[in-house]
């Protein structure tokens, strides 16, 4: 089976260009087909795709329908690490633009381990993320189900897997992906029938050719459907990834749908009609209305330097559970604590640990911290790594003027 792609870019400049008017693609044989055994039965009781739909989904994700998903997100998918060792409970991530959306899954798994398990209680250790491959299995569909049925607004969810059967015929405004149009719908009125769902079928999202990750993107448009999409966005976002030196990346838009269940735009609480002059806008500009469960905290050296950094609004900075998705420098890591209140007892924030993993294969134990956020004027300053300066800076967009003990680092040159 061959499959088209776009060309990589390799020129910064011409991103522009290539999203206005993409290059012919060039095919290549066998580029991650999907195996039969991931493919299930047009049968299986579930709602072919349409035209109309196709069309749609790839206009609300990537702007048009001439563009399809390149190679590093159609090998992405869900991937846990070793089962029953000290980061069984960590997700393999990718280096590309699919990285944010298994970070964001990751977060959940976290907070799902740690306090949402019939064990769970306030106070847990890490010993509380050490599962094996059933757990795993288990965890994911538990999260991949609540964040599905969140973006539904918690009346329902669908879910997309891939058949064998063509379902359209392609027109000549429209790229031939040979996935999205064999996509079949199921749709479910009840959190747990989802949940058992994707268990039972688990495989479509956690091997080696699934497009796992697609998938899920899929299932979450739809089950949020694209109609409230619109409605979500405003003036400054029309579609939810946008195209970042040949891969597309994901828009904030899409980050908050994954955190909150609505695809707001910004970091900021609330909305906004004033522009930075004070004068009316003449579209207001979508904030954060809801608090979510995973929180969401931003630092960018070059942001910084250029006096741009985003403020992110209290929704955010402050989920339900203290567990953070971190955008550092464009990339995506987890910052978590173990204890829920910490979020409610603010004397548990004068000293207190958190825990971060970054995604990155070479970590193979989880990061310890202490954050002193009452430090002494006459402390010496540390010298830190790029990367643990830039996590340190992160901390303090929450914890202003916070000091961070590395004692707890399992590793060389903090």
């Amino acid at each position: 089976m061959c499959v088209c792609v776009p060309q990589r870019l390799v020129d910064v400049g011409k991103v522009e260009e290539q999203e206005e008017h993409p290059p012919p693609c060039r095919t290549l044989p066998n580029l991650c087909p999907i195996p039969l055994n991931l493919v299930v039965s047009p049968d299986l009781g579930g709602t072919p795709v349409t035209p109309q739909l196709t069309e749609s989904l790839r206009k609300i994700l990537l702007g048009g329908t001439f563009h399809v998903f390149n190679y590093e997100w159609r090998k992405s998918f869900f991937q846990f690490r070793e089962p029953d060792s000290e980061v069984s409970y960590a997700l393999k991530t990718d280096s590309g633009g699919a990285q944010a959306i298994q970070m964001v899954i990751q977060a959940r798994i976290i907070k799902h381990l740690l306090f949402l398990r019939q064990s769970a209680s306030d106070g847990q250790t890490l010993h509380s993320l050490t599962v094996g491959q059933k757990e795993q299995n288990g965890a994911l569909a538990t999260v991949l189900a609540d964040s599905l049925w969140l973006a539904g607004q918690e009346s329902e969810a669908t879910v997309t897997l891939v058949t064998q059967e063509y379902s359209i015929t392609p027109h000549l405004d429209y790229k031939l992906d040979n996935f999205t149009e064999r996509l079949q719908l199921f749709t479910f009125n009840a959190k747990e029938d989802v949940e058992k769902f994707i268990l039972d079928h688990i495989q479509c999202f956690t091997e080696e050719g699934s497009h796992g990750v697609i998938l899920f993107l899929y299932s979450l448009i739809c089950s949020r459907t694209v109609n409230r999409l619109k409605e979500d966005l405003d003036s400054t976002t029309s579609h939810l990834l946008y195209l970042r030196v040949g891969n597309f990346v994901c828009r904030q838009a899409l980050l908050n749908l994954l955190l909150t269940g609505k695809a707001s735009p910004n970091v900021f609480n609330g909305t906004r009609s004033l522009g930075e002059d004070g004068h009316p806008l003449e579209h207001p500009l979508q904030g954060l209305l809801s608090r979510g469960d995973v929180g969401y905290l931003h630092w960018s050296r070059e942001q910084m330097e250029g006096g741009r950094l985003p403020q992110v609004g209290s929704m955010l900075k402050t989920p339900r559970y203290p567990v953070w998705i971190c955008c550092i420098n464009s990339s995506f890591s987890v910052l978590f604590g173990l204890k829920r209140s910490l979020l409610s007892d603010w004397r548990m924030e004068h000293r207190f640990h958190l825990f971060y993993f970054s995604g990155q294969s070479c970590q193979g134990t989880t990061t310890q911290l202490t954050v002193d956020t009452h430090p002494h004027h006459w402390e010496a300053p540390v010298r830190r790594s790029e990367e643990n300066r830039s996590l340190e800076m992160t901390i303090r967009t929450k914890w202003d003027g916070a000091a961070i003990d590395w004692t707890g680092y399992r590793g060389v040159n903090p």
